[in-house]
């Protein structure tokens, strides 16, 4: 193998020269190469030609790899508390790439394993997927990221080992009780008229009676690629929950923006042409309406920093709260 990988951190602002050798423990960055390199080779028969990158986050990494297969991407974790659910996300991954959804599905290694756990570490191979994040501007990539939530969500509730994954994810409370929860200590730094707004909402919101489901947990640009008009592939599972479909369509909408270091507000326009989309595909009933409403102001005000806001968070939150909700297609 040529060519000493490239060492970033994909979020946070630390040497990544210093965060390879304390948290995954490579002395530098040609060993980490090497392993990789050593690691694909043998237990997926694939040889390297380069590893052209490496990019950091957590406890988790990310090697871009050249290949006689054309470029592949290997990612691993050395959180070991997480590898049996990485395991069974991967298998997941895998039954949605055979439903025809957009996903990133795992390369399978020679002894048919998608995941391999080794060296102390859990470590995938997957196909680069060609295509550029999400743009918000683009009102037809907004769409069509809308549509394939919906299909996402309706394929996940449909996955025949839905038991084992929930037994593996986050299970949030319901909605009404976090939000009630949340207002009964808000934040001081918050603006009051928004939080006004949000209790008349919550106050009249229906029960929550929708039954929970598996949902991806992190959409947003950084986790969307797009080819032209289409989304060429959902990315990244980790995130993985159980939730209402709903909880996670207002939140997407609040986040769409984000990034990996830009963490600015979207307009209404965004969250409408998300919510149009996704309401092409599996159209929002009557509770899932009103909670809709509740819930993209309330992911907003989560946003707002206590502190410098450089990206307006508080003015999106202010001017959400005083305007009319996204109409519904």
């Amino acid at each position: 193998m040529t060519r000493t990988p490239h060492l970033t951190m994909l979020w946070e602002q630390h040497d990544p020269a210093v965060q390879l050798r304390d948290r995954f423990g490579f002395p530098d960055a040609a060993a980490a190469g090497d392993w990789v390199a050593r690691s694909v080779e043998r237990h997926w028969g694939v040889r390297v030609e380069a590893c052209e990158r490496i990019t950091m986050s957590s406890r988790n990494a990310l090697a871009a790899l050249r290949t006689p297969l054309g470029p592949l991407i290997a990612k691993w974790s050395v959180a070991s508390d997480v590898f049996p659910r990485l395991s069974a996300l991967a298998t997941l991954t895998s039954w949605l790439e055979r439903q025809r959804l957009p996903v990133s599905a795992p390369v399978a290694a020679v002894d048919g394993r998608l995941q391999v756990e080794l060296d102390g570490t859990s470590i995938g191979l997957q196909r680069r997927i060609d295509g550029d994040l999400l743009d918000t501007a683009d009102p037809a990539q907004l769409r069509a990221a809308g549509a394939v939530l919906a299909r996402l969500h309706r394929a996940l509730a449909a996955y025949p080992d839905a038991g084992r994954v929930a037994d593996l994810v986050p299970h949030p409370k319901t909605p009404g009780t976090s939000i009630a929860g949340w207002l009964a200590d808000a934040p001081g730094h918050l603006p009051d008229p928004a939080c006004d707004v949000l209790r008349r909402l919550l106050s009249s919101a229906p029960g929550m009676t929708l039954p929970g489901q598996l949902v991806h947990g992190d959409i947003r640009s950084a986790n969307v690629l797009c080819a032209e008009s289409g989304v060429a592939a959902v990315l990244d599972f980790e995130e993985m929950r159980w939730d209402r479909p709903v909880v996670e369509l207002a939140r997407s909408a609040v986040l769409l923006g984000t990034r990996f270091r830009d963490w600015g507000p979207v307009g209404t326009d965004v969250h409408t042409a998300l919510l149009e989309g996704y309401c092409s595909e599996r159209p929002l009933d009557g509770v899932e309406t009103h909670w809709w409403r509740v819930l993209v102001l309330w992911y907003s005000l989560l946003m707002i920093p206590d502190g410098p806001d450089p990206t307006g968070w508080r003015a999106a939150a202010l001017r959400l709260s005083g305007a009319a909700p996204a109409a519904l297609p």
